[in-house]
């Protein structure tokens, strides 16, 4: 499809010659997933086939009450065309196309829209998957994921019920983790899921693929109202009214065994601005569940140790895309048995401190120019840039050590509410302790002057938005034990209750009783080079 043509369609195709000549995609027409994953594809790496829904599309299902309009129909089933020519499978058929819907909106929101994965899963299109993978755990994996999913996003079910069916299961099975069930067990939990849809929500899961697709990117464009995206928007001065495009794209599968995972890197660290390669992965699991926050995960070492070759390749795409889009990325991949497919790129969001270093680190490599080091840097206020560390006392011990998600310090009372959070800030500093946390929290992140988590990673979707707000966050604290009904926690040997002060270290994560003296430094040599460049400008 031409450039010329792109103001006619509201569907536009994704991946290798889908331009057929034009230029690059506009993020203000399909949003920055879609743009930049047409510029994955131009650079050579391996992207799943997709197409795009534009953000005027978007436009007019708001303005027409929620309702996707009619001539948008036939250019999604003639896009969804093309990704079965492409892929050699047929959505809804026995060897069945599987489709993730994800937001694209012209400004990133990490977290903050909506995502249905393994759409065109039905009773009958699973064991389509079983017969072509190969791999019934994978299969009834994958519906379990699905019907939870479309229940929650698109049927507006409660997340609580669906885990108590899960942890039934569990029981039952005597393992403590999905990852730990036989397929056949599996396969149950998946029914059950789907069962336990039908009786929420009042209605079945839909048993047509078409249905399911068409209610997926419909729920997604209808994530953009949502209270979490508004007070997203509102604290980060993101456009209202510019909607969000919605990427439909082939799947790819990381949950299926011991040689396929996904996982989140950056760059560079977007703590510190350290020019080494900063991810977090995890195997036999899906996208999802990296940036939920909801799992610990593991970082760069774990995936060179069991799949060198991954490894190598991402070391080789680090430069490939600093070179490509000339600024720090943060990009989302599967690894299918072994092969590795990008999924999302973006400029990652980072700390001022790192902000600073890698504008010079950039400019003094031949990167990036002084003047694109300079509009890099806009966003932060140069004359505050500082980097606070703890001044630990020899008689302070650490309760227990996390993962820290940034740098800083962070003293403040323990609270275990997003509300009681937001309450209490008015008067004090509060530190936020959560078994884990999403984005649905980012209020109560705003709000709090650090956050402390018993799971999650750095690079999930609640630790970016703390680090881009400068908060500091501590995630996958194995020595926390949280009781949020009783308003109270363990950490270590320590129990703990409202109102208790801890520190938080960004920079060892290591998690303190009470309030320590901190040390500042300012980066006096970077702040003198960007003078330098101002003077020259």
């Amino acid at each position: 499809m031409s450039v010329a043509a792109m103001d006619d369609s509201r569907v536009l195709p994704i991946g290798a010659g889908a331009l057929e000549g034009g230029g690059p995609l506009a993020p203000d027409l399909v949003g920055s997933k879609a743009a930049n994953l047409q510029r994955l594809a131009a650079l050579g790496l391996r992207v799943p086939p997709a197409f795009v829904l534009s953000t005027a599309a978007c436009r007019e299902f708001l303005d027409a009450g929620g309702t996707l309009p009619d001539t948008l129909r036939p250019q999604i089933r003639a896009a969804l065309a093309a990704i079965e020519r492409d892929t050699g499978r047929g959505f809804g058929g026995r060897n069945p196309l599987l489709l993730s819907v994800r937001s694209s909106p012209p400004v990133s929101m990490p977290g903050m829209l909506d995502t249905v994965l393994n759409v065109g899963l039905t009773e009958q299109t699973v064991r389509g998957l079983v017969r072509a993978s190969g791999n019934p755990w994978l299969a009834w994996d994958a519906y379990r994921r699905f019907a939870r999913a479309f229940a929650e996003t698109v049927m507006g079910c409660a997340a609580a019920p669906f885990d108590e069916v899960e942890r039934a299961h569990l029981a039952g099975a005597g393992v403590s983790s999905v990852r730990d069930l036989d397929p056949l067990s599996m396969r149950d939990l998946a029914r059950a899921t789907a069962v336990s849809a039908r009786a929420l929500a009042g209605d079945a899961v839909p048993a047509d693929p078409g249905v399911q697709l068409d209610a997926a990117i419909a729920a997604v464009f209808r994530s953009w109202s949502s209270s979490r995206a508004r007070e997203y928007r509102r604290l980060t001065g993101v456009p209202e009214d510019s909607g969000t495009a919605v990427v439909v794209q082939a799947m790819v599968f990381g949950n299926g065994g011991g040689t396929s995972g996904s996982g989140v890197g950056f760059t560079r660290d977007p703590s510190t601005g350290a020019d080494t390669l900063y991810v977090d992965f995890l195997f036999a699991a899906q996208g999802e569940d990296v940036v939920s926050g909801r799992h610990r995960v593991a970082g760069v070492a774990g995936l060179a140790d069991v799949l060198p070759g991954v490894h190598a390749e991402l070391v080789e795409v680090k430069a490939r895309l600093e070179a490509g889009f000339r600024d720090m990325q943060d990009f989302e991949f599967t690894v299918q048995d072994g092969r590795l497919y990008f999924l999302q790129t973006r400029a990652g969001k980072r700390t001022a401190w790192a902000a600073l270093r890698m504008a010079v680190d950039m400019v003094a490599a031949g990167l990036v120019t002084p003047r694109e080091a300079l509009e890099q840097l806009r966003p932060f206020d140069l004359n505050s840039i500082e980097r606070v560390r703890l001044d630990v006392p020899d008689t302070a011990t650490p309760l227990a050590t996390a993962v820290g998600a940034g740098l800083g310090v962070a003293s403040g009372a323990v609270v275990f509410d997003v509300e009681r959070a937001r309450a209490r800030a008015a008067s004090e500093p509060v530190i936020l302790v959560r078994p884990d946390i999403a984005t649905d929290d980012v209020a109560g992140i705003a709000a709090s002057a650090g956050v402390l988590t018993t799971a999650g990673g750095r690079t999930s979707h609640a630790a970016v938005v703390a680090r881009h707000l400068g908060r500091v966050c501590l995630v996958g604290c194995a020595d926390l034990r949280v009781d949020a009904a009783r308003c109270r926690c363990t950490i270590g040997a320590r129990a703990l209750v409202e109102g208790d002060v801890i520190t938080l270290d960004g920079e060892t994560g290591k998690v303190y009783a009470g309030q320590l003296p901190v040390t500042r430094e300012r980066p006096t040599e970077a702040l003198a080079e960007v003078e330098r460049w101002r003077a020259e400008a």
